[in-house]
């Protein structure tokens, strides 16, 4: 561990690894180069995203810690994790493309003969520290090393529900290259990464790897792990294009305008993997919820009725007010009166977003009924005319 300085003079306490290090040198040099880095840090489209709790920190607590409320935010269950084995994946696709969700944002894609692991969290928590933090509510799908061999590792930002040290740790004893976002390469090499193995990218930069074109795509966020945010590490989607077929992950997001501008450049997408858990009125804009996931899908798309969505970033931790399935269960409706093909795999179920679909609500084997079922928005007639402007979802919940 290296030392960091407290706010008192002459007082210094151990930094824990999990932190990571600050870009420095050339990194920081290209840092400032770029036109997404300004007033000394890295800046939203769109603007000013808000990134802590609306409203006063009483009203936040009240409705975080509802007795009721929290009861319903963990399965009443043991979550039905698909067993997964080396001999699921070790197959090729039959269509070539085949997606592998081990959880929250973790999903194994192999592309066209390539295999390429989405902000993969192999720990136990979300956290810098083993004994505090979020947990698991189900155990990984498969060991990490069960994977068997992956040409690259995407990472969309450096929060610890998608870069976590454990398992960056163990993959950096492998061959795999690392596709990050502009400042994070700093984070793996402290970790053991080397330099040569990263490519790390602003966005609308790409990169070659085997028969993959990998873009960091822009996305509405933030960044940091440490006591200190610089909000000196860009945080990104990404579009990854194969020799037949395209695939686009969202990482944290908020709605905004650019989905469109992306689909435009990079889609077509045969698979969409959107965010849209851990969302709540008191952060709108750094998450979102069902219906603008959906949304996303519709703009990322341009209208067409092409692509399959993958729902991410739920039911794997408790990171928000909502209720544990609710992600799930409304993604349904929403996609269900928009017309939209929706895969609802278990943890570590495979399929091809180009075959046959996990479409079970497997959620409600093990989940309470929710208490605000989902009003549904109202959507225009014609899936093909279908934009983010035909969503009234203005309508109570």
């Amino acid at each position: 561990m290296a030392a960091f300085r407290s706010p008192s003079p002459g007082f210094s306490l151990p930094r824990p690894a999990a932190f990571g290090a600050d870009p420095g040198g050339e990194r920081m040099a290209r840092i400032r180069r770029s036109p997404n880095f300004r007033d000394g840090v890295f800046q939203n489209p769109g603007g000013t995203a808000r990134i802590r709790p609306s409203g006063s920190a009483a009203e936040f607590a009240k409705v975080y810690f509802d007795k009721r409320a929290r009861l319903s935010r963990s399965p009443q269950g043991s979550i039905p994790v698909h067993a997964t084995t080396l001999a699921d994946i070790a197959r090729p696709p039959a269509t070539g493309l085949r997606l592998t969700w081990m959880g929250h944002s973790s999903v194994l894609a192999e592309i066209d003969g390539q295999r390429v692991l989405f902000d993969p969290v192999w720990g136990e928590r979300c956290s810098p520290v083993p004994f505090a933090g979020p947990k698991r509510l189900h155990p990984v799908p498969l060991p990490l090393a069960a994977l068997g061999p992956v040409d690259v590792v995407v990472i969309s930002h450096d929060h610890y529900d998608h870069l976590d040290m454990p398992t960056i740790k163990a993959l950096a004893g492998t061959d795999t290259v690392f596709a990050v976002p502009l400042g994070v390469g700093a984070h793996l090499e402290h970790w053991g990464v080397s330099s040569g193995r990263l490519r790390e990218l602003d966005w609308h930069e790409s990169a070659r790897v085997g028969g993959l074109t990998l873009t960091a795509t822009p996305a509405r966020h933030f960044c940091g792990r440490g006591l200190r945010n610089t909000q000196h590490t860009l945080w990104a989607s990404w579009a990854v294009a194969g020799e037949e077929h395209r695939v686009y992950h969202s990482g944290d997001t908020g709605y905004f305008d650019g989905f469109h501008d992306i689909g435009a450049a990079h889609g077509p997408f045969d698979a969409t993997m959107i965010q849209l858990g851990a969302y709540a009125e008191f952060w709108p804009d750094i998450h979102m919820t069902p219906e603008e996931g959906v949304r996303a899908h519709l703009d990322l798309q341009g209208g067409r009725p092409h692509g399959t969505l993958l729902p991410i970033h739920w039911g794997t931790f408790n990171l928000a007010p909502h209720a544990w399935a609710e992600p799930g269960e409304w993604t349904r409706d929403v996609a269900g009166e928009a017309g939209q093909t929706v895969a609802f795999p278990r943890p570590g179920e495979p399929f091809e977003p180009t075959g046959k679909l996990p479409v079970e609500p497997w959620w409600r084997a093990v989940s309470q009924p929710l208490a605000h079922p989902w009003r549904r928005p109202r959507i225009a007639e014609g899936v093909a005319g279908t934009s983010r402007g035909d969503l009234d979802l203005a309508g109570e919940r």
